[in-house]
């Protein structure tokens, strides 16, 4: 048996705001479907995360004006997970059944930041 190392998907992704949920880009609102709600929204410049109550969908775009490319990782799909707290920055890890590894980081966080963005990693690994 082969061992193969994934790459991280989106190692790259620093989201450093939160987005008011009721006031979204059509294009973000349009991969939700209706018996789905919305937890919350991170946003860098470029990029979202958005975190339902049964996926994370990643709005990755690349460059000004550049490609977009949009990932989507059900909740039941996330094999084992962690949430690691530093000073300023909390990061999500996840590893999925198909191997790969995602880490998405909150920079500029705030105590009541890292409060809700606990509140969301619990109620979404309850899912899994």
């Amino acid at each position: 048996m082969a061992y193969v190392k994934y790459k991280e998907l989106a190692q790259y992704f620093n989201f450093s705001k939160k987005m008011d949920i009721n006031n979204l880009p059509k294009y973000v609102t349009d991969y939700i479907s209706q018996d789905e709600h919305i937890s919350a929204i991170y946003a860098t410049m470029r990029d979202k995360c958005v975190f339902t109550d049964k996926k994370i969908i990643l709005f990755d775009q690349r460059g000004l004006g550049g490609t977009k490319k949009i990932h989507f990782f059900p909740y039941k799909s996330i094999s084992s997970s962690a949430i690691l707290y530093k000073r300023k920055k909390t990061s999500l890890l996840f590893s999925f059944d198909s191997g790969y590894q995602l880490k998405l980081n909150f920079v500029n966080m705030h105590p009541q930041d890292k409060t809700d963005l606990r509140k969301i990693y619990f109620s979404m690994i309850e899912k899994i």
